[in-house]
């Protein structure tokens, strides 16, 4: 499954601010039978959706395509599931102070937009929960309740291949033909 392509979202965001939220706790193991993107998503934080008070629960989580998360959210193992069960459950973005770089990475691959803000835009974000946010990646923007904006830093080859709903074997797959009409004009 290619990821879908990304330039901007405009949602309305699910705040789970605890810090430290590891692939496990996305994703726990015992969901980890598959090599299948989908389906994930209904195991997606399967043990805090157990928790009566769990925002994940509230009506309003329905349809929200962005995740504000706690500073490093997605440490732990380096499993593929997460973003994978991210985006599965509807999520385009995922807002922190900090991932861990794995996740990160593998976000990317996949479709998930990981955005890394200030404390202060943050701490902004957690004050109005269930506010709507808007994120304009080719412009490196993203605004928040009140007008509240930042800027935020991606690598651009990660940027490009959202923008363009592609992963790095996409990418390599789009110079096909010009990689052809080299070898059949090289001399061997």
């Amino acid at each position: 499954m290619t990821p879908a392509p990304f330039e901007r979202v405009r949602s309305r965001y699910v705040t789970l601010a605890d810090a430290n939220i590891d692939t496990d706790q996305i994703i726990p193991a015992r969901f980890l039978t598959t090599t299948e993107r989908s389906g994930l998503g209904a195991h997606a934080f399967a043990d805090w959706r157990g928790r009566p008070d769990s925002p994940l629960n509230d009506a309003r989580a329905i349809g929200a395509e962005v995740l504000v998360a706690g500073d490093n959210f997605g440490c732990g193992s380096s499993r593929e599931h997460a973003p994978w069960a991210l985006v599965d459950l509807g999520f385009r973005a995922v807002v922190s102070t900090s991932f861990a770089d794995i996740f990160r990475q593998n976000a990317h691959k996949n479709g998930l937009l990981t955005v890394t803000v200030n404390e202060a835009f943050h701490g902004a974000l957690l004050d109005q929960p269930w506010g709507e946010i808007q994120i304009d990646l080719c412009g490196r923007t993203i605004m928040g309740p009140g007008e509240i904006s930042a800027t935020f830093a991606i690598d651009d080859f990660a940027a490009d291949c959202l923008v363009h709903g592609t992963d790095e074997l996409g990418y390599l797959l789009s110079f096909e033909d010009a990689i052809t009409r080299f070898e059949e004009e090289c001399p061997a």
